[in-house]
């Protein structure tokens, strides 16, 4: 009878161990709810382009499994193109990760939302407070652009805007394409208000969520010198690339593994 009253009680005692771990323990090889949902991509275009510039960079990613998002970018100031962005980006849930390629860097340090995971940036800019993309591209500071001749200058109604020459296009933007390609890429662009230069940008997004930067280090727009001090003082992750301007384009393999690290 103490036996079996022995025995009663062991087994008690480990049925009551088992439902303890089962309760209070994971196993190792199950992730977390947080850890399982890939956050959303944001990729924003900047000046010279559309949204069709990210189209090898998106396809790759969604081959990923990521769900990627590729709003409009209106280029007429980083405060009323952040609006602009942050309202295509409304019904988002979970987690995001915003992307900004050149002007569009200045776009998404405008971005303010709680759910953003991280800010990449591929040969963008990443303006403090006050500054413009004007300042940052200054070429007395940062030598090595070929812009000023390559821009067209039209007036409208609410100021002048601007666009690259389509003759001047691939050779200054993006210049490790084919000629096809330049020519299809000069076509899509769309202006950008001369006065989205000037605009001082306000507090900057990724001061608060962790920072990649792609250096375009043959670059003849926005000067790897500039780049790579934006990235610096931004505290990014830096990584490089033997690129025009147009890494999304002439090497979407590296930009996308810039924002994998980040979405990671």
């Amino acid at each position: 009878m103490r036996k079996l009253v022995r025995f009663t009680v062991l087994a008690a005692a480990a049925v009551f161990a088992a439902t303890a771990c089962g309760t209070d323990a994971k196993s190792p090889s199950t992730p977390t709810t947080a850890a399982a949902v890939k956050p959303t991509i944001v990729l924003v275009h900047g000046s010279f382009s559309d949204s069709s510039s990210w189209d090898a960079v998106a396809g790759l990613l969604r081959d990923k499994g990521y769900q990627v998002v590729q709003p409009d970018n209106p280029l007429r100031g980083p405060s009323s193109d952040a609006a602009a962005v942050t309202s295509a980006i409304a019904n988002i849930t979970g987690p995001v990760v915003l992307v900004g390629h050149s002007y569009g860097g200045a776009v998404i340090s405008n971005v303010h939302r709680p759910d953003v995971r991280a800010a990449v940036f591929i040969a963008g800019f990443a303006p403090v407070k006050g500054e413009t993309v004007q300042e940052l591209s200054d070429p007395a500071k940062y030598p090595g652009s070929r812009i000023g001749p390559a821009l067209l200058i039209e007036p409208t109604g609410t100021g002048a805007q601007v666009t690259l020459k389509p003759e001047q296009y691939g050779a200054v933007f993006a210049q490790d394409v084919s000629a096809d390609v330049a020519a299809n890429l000069a076509a899509r662009q769309r202006p950008t208000s001369a006065a989205a230069q000037a605009e001082p940008s306000g507090d900057p997004s990724w001061a608060s969520v962790p920072s990649w930067y792609l250096v375009s280090t043959e670059d003849q727009i926005l000067p790897p010198a500039s780049q790579r001090f934006q990235a610096e003082r931004a505290k990014a992750r830096v990584s490089e690339v033997k690129s025009s301007h147009a890494s999304p384009v002439s090497h979407p393999g590296e930009v996308v593994a810039t924002i994998t690290a980040a979405a990671g």
